[in-house]
């Protein structure tokens, strides 16, 4: 067995989820991809959905720490906080954009794998995102708004790229892969920290009167 065959196994898969979808992808082609036969996947991931399991779990290991990692530096500043969650986030992300893609898409449907997500990696994040918003209430850097709300338009903004991935290409000729959008983006998203939860616009109004 190849000493690598297990890191092949998991490039075959999330290129062909991504291409060909989850349930549009077998075992076998994933194992003419990377090189393996069939036993050697069952060996490492039991099934499909073994298999399925582990994207899941990596993609949100990643993504969790990037997060953990950065809220502790919280007390320096919750907006700078923020901002560097973001950074860290888009930037894995578009390293990861084919697991990504894939990982969002299947997100959107139901089924017990991504219940069991949702019961964790999804509530660890909201409690994460939930105390920056708290905190930037607390100490007079964001403006007060519905946390709920903020959540759905900040995940949205970090996600959209990358659930229609496609779109973006063959529609608005952007590629989020390249290293330019990484940059553009993040600069939009930094501006919707500031001009939507920063309190620069409240501070120049009450200046005025």
């Amino acid at each position: 067995m190849k000493k690598d065959s297990k890191e092949e196994i998991v490039k075959a898969a999330i290129t062909l989820f991504n291409s060909n979808g989850y349930a549009g992808t077998s075992i076998r082609d994933i194992a003419t991809v990377a090189k393996v036969n069939s036993a050697t996947i069952a060996y490492h991931f039991e099934n499909k959905l073994g298999l399925l399991e582990y994207c899941f779990t990596y993609f949100f290991e990643q993504y969790l720490s990037i997060i953990e990692e950065k809220f502790s530096l919280m007390d320096t500043g919750v907006k700078d906080c923020l901002k560097r969650i973001t950074a860290d986030l888009l930037h894995y992300q578009c390293e990861n954009i084919e697991l990504t893609s894939f990982v969002y898409r299947e997100m959107s449907m139901d089924s017990q794998v991504v219940r069991e997500i949702m019961s964790t990696y999804a509530l660890k994040e909201k409690y994460y995102f939930q105390k920056i918003f708290e905190k930037g209430f607390e100490r007079k850097e964001f403006r007060p708004h519905s946390i709920a709300y903020l959540i759905i338009q900040y995940k949205g903004l970090l996600m959209m790229p990358f659930i229609n991935a496609h779109y973006l290409r063959e529609v608005l000729y952007i590629f989020p892969n390249e290293r330019f959008f990484e940059q553009k983006y993040l600069k939009e998203i930094n501006s919707w920290i500031e001009n939507t939860l920063g309190t620069k616009i409240i501070e120049k109004k009450e200046a005025i009167l």
